[in-house]
């Protein structure tokens, strides 16, 4: 399946440059990201315009394909990218570039979740408790199985159809690798402790 990895935007939050550039324990948080959907087994494009100019040059330097969007927003870039690089009815995950976390195995089970509710999309949730537990703010918050939930930043659509929303599976995923979805400098240096300790053990 092809994940559309969401790297156009400015990440003025951060106030790091380009945000799916930014270093942790060495490595762009965008390698994480593509590096999880690869090892998934999934053709990997990173979605990116002349706002992330940089984070282009890296993706040719690593031989990453690369679609260039115009930067007109979140959702008009995933539209403009689907329309042009699959077929009406074929599904795509599409992912944002600051989830250094993610995993393999985190991929899989979203796609076994999604394959086995046969819906057209699937978008993920994470617990707003997790994310507070661990120090991560909390912007946006729906009610997920009972549970007040954030959008982890994951999801899987189907190309095609007028734009309207598609019905959909809520995944609530109690994982906190999921919880690390860095916008501040402060989530930053929560994740850096978090994966560096990890790879040093």
């Amino acid at each position: 399946m092809l994940a559309l990895i969401m790297a156009g935007g400015e990440g003025t939050r951060l106030r790091l440059g380009e945000k799916p550039l930014v270093t942790i324990c060495g490595r762009p948080m965008l390698s994480y990201v593509t590096g999880a959907f690869t090892a998934a087994g999934h053709e990997v494009v990173v979605v990116a315009s002349h706002k992330t100019p940089f984070t282009k040059n890296w993706c040719r330097a690593q031989g990453v394909a690369l679609y260039e969007a115009e930067g007109l927003g979140y959702v008009e870039d995933i539209n403009a990218a689907a329309a042009d690089l699959k077929e009406e009815g074929t599904p795509f995950f599409t992912c944002v570039s600051d989830l250094p976390c993610l995993a393999p195995d985190i991929v899989a089970d979203i796609e076994d979740a999604w394959r086995r509710a046969g819906t057209p999309a699937c978008s993920t949730w994470v617990p707003r408790d997790l994310c507070e537990e661990h120090g991560c703010r909390t912007r946006y918050t729906e009610e997920v199985d009972g549970v007040p939930a954030c959008p982890a930043g994951i999801n899987i659509l189907t190309a095609g159809g007028s734009g309207a929303a598609q019905d959909e599976l809520q995944l609530l995923l109690h994982d906190r690798r999921l919880a690390f979805n860095v916008n501040t400098r402060e989530e930053l240096a929560l994740v850096q402790e978090y994966l560096c300790r990890k790879r040093s053990t």
